[in-house]
């Protein structure tokens, strides 16, 4: 039996307690007192019904005693109980020695690691079991700290964090009572570090919204991630359309299943339809077995789709109607395969102008058209570009083991009115480079080495070759192959850029521009 007594802090009280239990010829078993909190706990076997109402009713009436109930375990037995559990359950091995070194408490996943039961290393020396550090020779050293290091178990390698254990002695001095190590495994520092990545890098944390725009998007896109319907992301290259997308699918309902990722830029047409739906077990020669595609295999979680307008007419088609009823045929079978798939798009292209060129099919366009996000560049977000620069310089210095730099006044300037044209992604890697070879504490605006870029004319070649007429034919050669494409004829390019069909006809002669030499 356990009593929980609220008393007074008097001196006394509980001797005054004990004789109650003395004078019932009561064992005590273990007596505890909290004096801040007012409480005093006994704990004795237990006494039948009426010994019990006397004793209840002695202890009552001492001065001071403010009310008695039973209780459930005493606050030792309870923080005993908590350790225990904590050590049984706990990943990582755990090992307490004493000041010879010898084991004291050890946990499961110790044992597991030792390869030992837990009779067979109590009161073992820790030194034979445990090699890479001299633990007898750290204890007697007169200056006793705490140490991390390698340390190899059964020929596995495992980080150990050795820590020291002090208790309180006489005038604020402490006492070597021993030592606790906790160990921890490569593949368990893998998992955690792959976690901690993951989490960093999925969720709506990880995006740096500082200035009103990106906090806007920011906004939308939780709303958006709580729904079903497809969500189409749009802004320029580097902006972070991906990961905008992740974190939509880490905040949705399907967090927990798959998020397959398909650059339809990097897709051949020949075999993307096979990629995205599967193929069936006779669909090619020498096959016996069909093949599941990206949208079966991301079953109940999300398909993410990069470029969507560098995707086929043939495949838009098929992917507008597997959106109206959520159904598709794998390539060269009969069979309909119905599936529960969520499908987040980006472009960085103007899907409304290549709807209007035929290029986009219109209805799947206003079928991804339900949820847009609309990404700003850079240029537009300046009051992010610091913030952003800072945490990827802390992020590279955590790798390199260094204390991340800071920058400059000048630096910090330059980098808010530079227009970024690679956005983020070349913000990103400007600071890979010059937090790399950065031999200083501060990082200036010349070490980012970013070449002069202007909106209107591009990068600036600061040594210029060459005469004024060659630098005009290269630029002349470069935007006819870039309007080419949308105007593959020269009479319409003529009208285009207000020429004769004529020269324009000899221009195309003379750069080598043609059907077979441009991509329409």
């Amino acid at each position: 039996m356990r009593l929980e007594i609220h008393c007074q802090d008097r001196v006394g009280i509980a001797q005054e307690v004990l004789n109650i239990l003395v004078h019932y010829q009561i064992d005590l078993r273990g007596i505890e007192v909290d004096p801040e909190l007012g409480r005093m706990f006994v704990a004795f076997p237990s006494v039948d019904f009426e010994k019990f109402q006397e004793l209840m009713a002695k202890i009552r009436r001492i001065p001071g005693v403010e009310d008695v109930k039973t209780t459930a375990f005493m606050p030792s037995e309870r923080e005993h109980n908590e350790l225990f559990t904590l050590l049984k359950t706990l990943p990582d091995g755990v090992i307490a020695i004493d000041t010879k070194a010898n084991v004291t408490v050890i946990n499961e996943a110790a044992l597991d690691a030792l390869t030992l039961q837990r009779d067979e290393v109590a009161g073992l020396p820790i030194t034979p079991l445990v090699k890479g550090f001299n633990f007898q020779r750290w204890l007697e050293s007169d200056d006793v700290l705490a140490q991390t290091r390698k340390i190899e178990i059964h020929g596995k390698k495992f980080i150990a964090d050795i820590l020291p254990v002090m208790v309180p002695a006489e005038a604020g001095h402490e006492i070597l009572a021993g030592a606790v190590i906790t160990l921890k495994s490569e593949s368990r520092l893998g998992e955690q570090m792959v976690a901690f990545k993951k989490g960093d890098q999925e969720s709506f944390n990880s995006i740096q919204a500082s200035s009103n725009l990106m906090r806007k998007v920011v906004r939308e896109a939780k709303k958006m991630a709580q729904l079903d319907a497809p969500i189409l992301i749009t802004g320029e290259t580097g902006t972070g359309k991906e990961l905008l997308a992740r974190a939509c699918h880490s905040a949705s309902s399907r967090a927990g299943k798959p998020f397959l990722a398909v650059n339809c830029a990097a897709l051949p047409d020949n075999v993307a339809e096979s990629e995205l739906f599967g193929y069936g077990p006779n669909a090619f020669p020498g096959t016996t077995e069909g093949k599941k595609g990206i949208f079966e295999q991301a079953n109940r979680g999300t398909v993410f789709l990069d470029e969507i307008g560098e995707m086929s007419r043939e495949i838009q088609t098929k992917l507008l109607r597997f959106l109206q009823d959520g159904s598709f045929r794998r390539v060269a079978d009969e069979n309909e395969v119905r599936v529960d798939v969520r499908v987040i798009c980006t472009t960085q292209k103007d899907l409304p102008g290549m709807v209007q060129e035929g290029r986009f099919r219109e209805d799947l366009y206003y079928r991804l058209n339900v949820l847009t996000l609309m990404l700003p560049p850079l240029r537009d977000r300046k009051q992010d570009i610091v913030p952003l620069a800072e945490h990827f310089m802390a992020r590279l210095s955590a790798r390199l083991g260094r204390k991340p730099p800071k920058l400059t006044e000048s630096c910090a300037a330059f980098i808010q009115t530079y227009p970024w044209p690679g956005n983020v992604r070349q913000l990103e890697n400007a600071l890979y480079r010059a937090v790399t070879l950065l031999e200083g504490a501060e990082l200036d605006k010349d070490q980012l080495q970013l070449p002069s870029y202007t909106n209107d004319f591009g990068y600036l070649e600061k040594d210029f070759d060459g005469t004024l007429d060659e630098a005009v034919k290269r630029f002349e050669a470069g935007l006819l192959r870039k309007l080419f494409p949308a105007y593959p004829s020269s009479r319409q390019l003529a009208k285009k850029l207000g020429l004769s069909h004529t020269a324009v006809a000899n221009k195309l002669r003379e750069y080598g521009i043609n059907r077979k030499s441009v991509k329409i």
